[in-house]
């Protein structure tokens, strides 16, 4: 269940890191968009051929954030990286000073 109020959109952070490789950011972006997430910022890097990547994701009131996070792990799984998404007041919380 969301934990966003109603009328407002889940707001989540996903976070990639592995061996970079061809395709890993459109195959992370292709996975979000098919269940209607739109990507609000995004930053990547690669460091001695460590790929990084964060993005901010916002979610349409009707997407399971659950089920966003279960396709993204598959998606991992087949790229041979590690992704994290967890929802923005989760991810403020724990990263706050």
């Amino acid at each position: 269940m969301s934990t966003a109020k109603k009328g407002m959109k889940d707001r989540a952070i996903v976070t990639v890191l592995g061996k970079d490789a061809p395709g890993i950011v459109a195959a992370v972006a292709s996975a979000l968009a098919e269940r209607q997430a739109n990507i609000l910022d995004i930053t990547q890097t690669i460091l001695s051929g460590i790929f990084t990547m964060t993005m901010f994701v916002e979610l349409m009131d009707s997407t399971d954030f659950s089920a966003v996070k279960t396709d993204l792990e598959t998606l991992a799984q087949k790229l041979g990286v590690q992704v994290n998404m967890q929802r923005e007041d989760v991810f403020t919380y724990m990263y706050r000073i």
